[in-house]
């Protein structure tokens, strides 16, 4: 059983579909054939014969290559492997840190992992906090208002 964390399980867990199942390319997965099961889907994978097999693969995160994802047409819309690893700067240029997660709870956060050693900042990741994202520069524009970026507990 696969917990689902996309709007899509229908076309992700299409037969045929290649899925990374691990941080090196090798460890590809391929669908063979998936159908909803409650909450979540039941997927079969080619070359998994058997349920002792599927066992190998508790906890696995299965994901899609970032390039396969299509893109809304929407110019303010990023998926998440696109912002990590961008550097946070102000309004004035002064780099904030590094973009090093980004965090899905009612709104997206931007977790920073600050250029001055303060630990991180969490940034909501909206346009009036984040006027531009610049994906071939490798930055982005943060627009912080007082307090949000202070590190002193009050």
């Amino acid at each position: 059983l696969v917990d689902v964390r996309t709007d899509e399980p229908e076309r992700r867990f299409r037969a045929g579909t290649v899925l990374c199942a691990g941080p090196a390319a090798a460890d590809t997965l391929t669908v063979a054939g998936s159908w909803p099961h409650g909450a979540r889907m039941r997927v079969r994978f080619e070359g998994v014969a058997d349920r002792t097999a599927a066992d190998g693969l508790r906890g696995a995160e299965l994901t899609v290559e970032s390039d396969e994802l299509p893109r809304s047409g929407d110019p303010d819309d990023f998926h998440d492997a696109e912002l990590i690893g961008l550097t946070a700067v102000t309004l004035a240029g002064a780099e904030l840190g590094v973009v090093t997660d980004v965090l899905h709870p009612a709104q997206d956060v931007l977790v920073v992992a600050r250029a001055d050693g303060a630990g991180e900042a969490l940034v909501p990741f909206v346009a009036a906090l984040v006027p531009r994202v610049d994906l071939a520069a490798g930055r982005l524009v943060v627009d912080a208002p007082p307090g949000l970026l202070d590190t002193e507990e009050g």
